[in-house]
């Protein structure tokens, strides 16, 4: 599913349909990997609250928040700025690290990214948020073994609380290395965690499109179609998913519901043209 980038599933992932629904773009494959990325614990700290924050720790969560706020309005210079004043008042923020990754991630320079990610790490080990954005990078990288290891860190870790991310995040990535069994694990394992997520349930139902699989992948996407979480893509998705199945009726149905209620959009200009196999 395609997001916009100002979109956060990590930090508020049910307050967000409705913003993700009112764009034509909210859902595709792998760009949902940077949103889930860029969302994942961007500013929220997995530490326990015990201890009480110097004046210098204050500041820096001042800085962070400040940050994280610019980088998910997309103001990457701004978030940049504010992120280093963070680890200028304090340096042991494992949060105001793994923004600097996503910073640098968004920004096409990964030496840096990765120098974020890094550093996170050899502060709070066993961040799984920083896991998971680091997972996405090195998938990115094409360094699927190492991405591989580092999902399954944030997924062993009892306190992660957003194990569904993180198996929707390695599905797409198996899907993308074309190792189509466990993509399909992994994703059925996000449905199962959370079923009334569209974002899951659509990349389920498109993995299982793009293995022939109809049957499964209509059980999924007609009542998403029927639900207020549709949109142009998925469905476009149904529209093809319902030629393939012989369904004419249905493919009449959904291409007027396309017309109607998302013109213009690009999967609308692909039914005028005839393109169905893009």
């Amino acid at each position: 599913m395609r997001f916009d980038a100002q979109a956060c599933l990590a930090l508020a992932p049910r307050r967000v349909y409705a913003p993700w629904i009112a764009r034509s773009r909210v859902f595709a494959g792998l760009y949902l990997l940077v949103l889930l990325a860029a969302c994942a614990g961007a500013g929220k700290s997995e530490l326990s609250a015990g201890a009480v924050d110097s004046e210098a720790r204050k500041r820096a969560r001042v800085y962070l928040e400040l940050a994280s706020t610019y980088f998910a309005d997309g103001m990457n210079s701004y978030a940049l700025d504010a992120m280093q004043q963070s680890l200028a008042a304090d340096n042991g923020l494992y949060e105001a690290h793994n923004l600097r990754g996503l910073i640098y991630m968004r920004m096409n320079e990964p030496a840096l990214a990765e120098e974020g990610f890094r550093k996170a790490l050899a502060v709070q080990a066993q961040a799984a948020s920083v896991q998971h954005n680091y997972g996405w990078f090195l998938c990115q990288q094409g360094r699927m073994g190492e991405a591989m290891a580092m999902f399954s860190a944030a997924l062993a870790n009892p306190a992660y609380d957003a194990r569904a991310k993180t198996w929707l995040t390695q599905g797409l990535c198996q899907a993308k290395a074309g190792q189509a069994a466990d993509a399909e694990n992994s994703l059925r394992m996000a449905f199962r965690l959370d079923p009334s997520n569209p974002v899951v349930g659509y990349n389920l139902a498109l993995h299982l499109f793009n293995q022939a699989d109809y049957a499964r992948a209509q059980a999924l996407l007609a009542p998403l179609n029927a639900s207020q979480w549709a949109n142009a893509q998925t469905m476009w998705l149904g529209i093809k998913l319902a030629r393939k199945r012989g369904d004419g009726l249905q493919v009449t149905a959904l291409s007027a519901s396309l017309r109607s209620r998302f013109a213009p959009s690009p999967e609308l200009s692909l039914l005028d043209k005839g393109v169905f196999d893009d």
